[in-house]
């Protein structure tokens, strides 16, 4: 090899460790765990061809395209925020000292009020689910705003695009907001004639392509419909035919979602509004009044949450319910892989006598996830957790009971994904009513669970465990 094939090699080279080095600039900048820091520079300084494309892809906490669009567009939002929180239905702000600590976290966290005089209807699956949702558009009389993470043009998408399609030729405007990696099997072809209808319809990436650049793992999870400002949905439930079983050989998808009438529908519109400006840089004219007279006596709060927020805050929202949980802690989640600061204060819960009780699903879409799970078995059954495996479907619910004082459901995972990447939101509700049936929803699914205990770990075969504890490895990545 020839000194100038050498020094055109070292060229390349060096500019690829520049750029390795200005990558570990920004994670000695902005890293929040020390493990997750240390790999990245382990792998950029050892591998950096593969290591500084990963990292630009994948390696991002902050949603920087996102921060400055809510920057931009922050002067309407606040105004929009501020005539929310002076409504007559707010009971406690942000900073407001006459409501409890624990509660004026959750409003300090989500940026928004609690309010009182809502009606939250449970949703406990996907046939109750959708049947709500086509009624709540078929009542539709101004406009419908649709977010999902995850839409098929499959016979419940077919469904949806028919009533919308229908409601557009009535005059009622429609704005649809779909994640493009979750939907990434939606057709071309369903989009454009939706569109052809007269939809307003934008992706969660295509409408900034430029602003999002190298930041393709931060996606939108959530799932929310709004009617005319006065009628909302949020949960866990996506628009596909999985949730119905309408498969031969497929039990439906276990999940969960409610519909909320009043002045908490404001923080939905919210959240969606500011998602669509991202999307779209466009902010619709939409109706800001509380419904009159109020249809319920329910205090609920939405709390979105995004790596775009200062905070971590789905993080913060999980530590602040386990730590404050004083006689009852039930979670249910699909994707069970806590990070070391969510697996101690569980513990530490359970050792204050908390009884704390975590579902997730014998069957899952996601094989590393499900072996996952086994590794906490030690951890959490020597602490007293009771970690419950859901037997029948694929249970696929985000719900948070909290003692008899608050329930909470929605779209966040107890996953790294959802603490640090995904768009998610979860609506709390304060109400003796909802939180018994919640309760009693949850106590059904527990009779068709199976509590594991730490031989389920144990007594399996070396491989087997090392093979759990090697994916546990990846759970930031999971």
């Amino acid at each position: 090899m020839t000194g100038d094939t050498l020094s055109w090699l070292a060229i390349p080279l060096a500019l690829l460790y520049l750029a390795a080095i200005a990558c570990i600039y920004r994670i000695l900048l902005t890293y929040r765990t020390s493990q997750g820091a240390i790999a990245w520079i382990i792998a950029l300084l050892g591998l950096p061809y593969l290591a500084v494309p990963a990292f630009l892809l994948f390696g991002r906490i902050r949603f920087g395209g996102y921060v400055k669009a809510r920057r931009m567009g922050n002067k309407d939002l606040s105004d929009l925020l501020d005539t929310f929180e002076n409504q007559s239905t707010s009971i406690a702000k942000p900073g407001d000292r006459h409501f409890s600590d624990e509660l004026q976290v959750l409003c300090k966290l989500s940026r928004q009020p609690f309010t009182s005089g809502n009606r939250c209807t449970l949703l406990r699956d996907g046939e109750a689910t959708f049947e709500a949702l086509f009624e709540a558009m078929e009542q539709a009389t101004h406009y419908i705003l649709l977010e999902f993470y995850m839409v098929r043009s499959d016979k419940v998408g077919h469904r949806i695009k028919e009533i919308l399609e229908r409601k557009l030729a009535e005059g009622v405007s429609v704005w649809f907001l779909y994640d493009d990696i979750g939907s990434f099997s939606l057709s071309r072809r369903w989009l454009n004639e939706l569109s052809a209808a007269g939809a307003r319809v934008a992706s969660f990436g295509d409408g900034n392509i430029r602003r999002r650049r190298f930041q393709i793992n931060f996606r939108n999870h959530r799932k929310l419909l709004v009617c005319d400002g006065h009628t909302g949905f949020v949960g866990g439930i996506n628009l596909g035919d999985e949730y119905l079983g309408t498969a031969m050989d497929q039990e439906p998808w276990r999940d969960t979602h409610c519909r909320i009438e009043g002045p908490a529908v404001i923080g939905l519109q919210l959240a969606w509004l500011e998602d669509w400006n991202w999307a779209s840089n466009d902010r619709p004219e939409l109706e800001w009044a509380p419904a009159e007279p109020p249809p319920g006596q329910q205090e609920v709060l939405v709390l979105p949450s995004g790596p775009a927020d200062t905070w971590e805050t789905c993080t913060l929202f999980f530590l602040n319910c386990i730590n404050n949980a004083r006689t009852r802690l039930w979670i249910a989640s699909p994707y069970f892989v806590p990070d070391f600061q969510i697996m101690n204060a569980l513990q530490l819960a359970a050792l204050r006598g908390v009884d704390v009780r975590i579902l997730i699903p014998e069957k899952s879409d996601s094989p590393l996830i499900r072996v996952a799970a086994y590794s906490y078995l030690v951890q959490a059954s020597q602490a007293g957790i009771g970690i419950y495996r859901y037997q029948p479907g694929f249970m696929h619910q985000k719900v948070v009971l909290v003692d008899d004082r608050y329930a909470a459901l929605g779209t966040a995972n107890m996953d790294n994904r959802s603490m640090r990447l995904n768009f998610e939101i979860m609506a709390i509700n304060t109400h003796p009513e909802f939180i018994g049936q919640v309760e009693q929803m949850l106590e059904d699914d527990l009779k068709q669970c199976r509590l594991m205990t730490e031989s389920d770990y144990q007594d399996r075969s070396l491989p087997f465990r090392l093979g759990c504890r090697a994916v546990r490895l990846l759970a930031p990545l999971l």
